[in-house]
């Protein structure tokens, strides 16, 4: 299945890759990015109390994703989203894909929060949400690599392969990006993928169910 000729059919990929680019214009625009960064972006030791923001700390994980470092930053995020996003809100529906995305972003932080509680470094960028949709995509989109009878038992060994790719790609950027000086929530970017695999299957029953 190819992506829709149209965006009526993918209004709610549309809707948050505007929603995501108007933000970091803005915050760009205004020269807030460390204001953006502190304020809206995932603090892990925030939960322990040990520092507080403007924001509650359990909306962070939303706010994060609107918040990003620079142009190529939301620029290789945005691209990923309306590749993926279009194909997956065709077959999930527009519902489903609101609720990947936010259990996505949810799942990021909490994947970045179980590796580096205390950290005091905020977490920024959609990657985490988007990961998650790239994990459905995969799953929906994704060449079975397995010849199996038992079509479930097809679908997990495929998944658990994606998952393996996934994170021997986030290890390999992380150290890459780490050798600039630059850091990567790999953590986050595997929690994302890992609930979009699990979710995938779910949602599609859901939407045809409520049909």
């Amino acid at each position: 299945m190819r992506p829709p000729d149209s965006w009526s059919t993918a209004r709610v990929t549309l809707i948050l890759t505007l929603v995501t680019a108007a933000a970091w214009l803005i915050v760009a625009l205004l020269g807030a990015d460390n204001w953006a960064a502190f304020e809206g972006g995932f603090i892990p030791d925030r939960i322990g109390g040990h520092s507080t923001g403007a924001i509650p700390v359990w909306l962070t994980p939303l706010t994060a994703t609107l918040v990003h470092a620079n142009f190529a930053h939301i620029a290789l995020n945005l691209l990923i989203l309306v590749f993926c996003g279009r194909p997956t809100e065709n077959v999930l529906g527009p519902v489903n894909l609101v609720i990947l995305y936010l259990v996505g972003a949810y799942a990021a932080a909490g994947a970045h929060w179980l590796m580096q509680p205390d950290s005091p470094v905020p977490m920024i960028g959609a990657s985490g949400a988007i990961s998650a949709v790239l994990g459905a995509y995969s799953i929906r989109f994704g060449r079975n690599r397995v010849r199996v009878a038992n079509p479930t038992l097809a679908r997990w060994i495929n998944a658990l392969w994606l998952m393996a790719a996934w994170v021997g790609l986030q290890i390999v950027v992380g150290i890459t990006f780490a050798s600039a000086g630059i850091g990567v929530a790999i953590a986050a970017h595997i929690g994302g993928f890992a609930i979009g695999l699990l979710l995938a299957n779910p949602l599609l029953l859901f939407r045809y169910r409520r049909a």
